[in-house]
């Protein structure tokens, strides 16, 4: 069995946005922290970090934020890039503000271009966003596909062969599977992540993309009640479900 962490409880807490160590003292001298059910006294009280932290212990009458090893889903809204080094609207925008304050950061698990809308993790684990992100994982990734002109009908058996080439590349893609939905729409699954790949494999059959939204990782799904900007805290089954196709699974 692995060791529970602790951390002093200032550090804790300031490390989750809170304040400075200062002003969670404040929060603490004022009575404001309390753990299960009781005032905490000391600042410098040594605090076991477990998953359900969040449950026992408030913070000016609020339950605490989800404590370090969060994990999210986010259903990402066309528009909102989740670079930094781009300008307009983040992702991180749609979080809390104290969220953006964290440290460990919180950061993307691989990114959606601004362009495509659907499925986004976030984590400040970085154990669990190297396991998915790790090419030696092959976690599938199914995108909903709208296209400018009608599919051709030898697109699903190009992009199984696994000899496609992208423009400008040396490896030929992974074999990737394409379910035909409509004339123009298809689902297109793959197992792994190159820059702009679906769009890059329609050119490559002489077609564009007009409109791209993923909508599973591994064997997690955007659910339908999820809206566009909202979010939704991961727990362990959850995370069973992102890495039941990865290698090794």
């Amino acid at each position: 069995m692995s060791k529970v962490p602790t951390l002093r409880l200032d550090r804790l807490l300031a490390n989750m946005g809170y304040g400075s160590r200062r002003e969670v003292q404040s929060l603490v001298n004022a009575g404001l922290v309390m753990l299960d059910g009781a005032e905490v006294e000391d600042a410098d009280r040594r605090i076991a970090v477990t998953r359900d932290l969040s449950e026992r212990m408030r913070i000016q009458g609020k339950p605490l934020d989800p404590p370090p090893g969060l994990a999210l889903m986010l259903h990402k809204p066309l528009g909102v890039t989740c670079s930094h080094k781009e300008a307009g609207p983040l992702v991180y925008g749609l979080l809390p503000d104290r969220w953006r304050r964290r440290d460990p950061a919180i950061s993307t698990i691989g990114r959606l271009d601004k362009d495509t809308s659907g499925l986004l993790l976030m984590t400040d684990d970085g154990n669990l966003l190297h396991r998915v992100i790790s090419p030696r994982a092959n976690i599938s990734k199914r995108y909903r596909v709208e296209l400018d002109r009608p599919l051709r009908g030898d697109e699903a058996e190009i992009f199984a062969s696994g000899t496609l080439m992208l423009e400008s590349e040396d490896k030929p893609l992974m074999p990737a599977l394409m379910e035909v939905i409509s004339e123009t729409g298809a689902y297109l699954t793959l197992a792994e992540g190159r820059y702009h790949q679906v769009r890059r494999m329609f050119a490559a059959v002489g077609n564009h993309v007009a409109a791209l939204h993923r909508d599973r990782i591994g064997g997690l799904t955007l659910p339908e009640d999820l809206g566009p900007g909202q979010y939704r805290l991961l727990g362990e089954a959850d995370l069973a479900l992102l890495l039941s196709s990865a290698a090794g699974a």
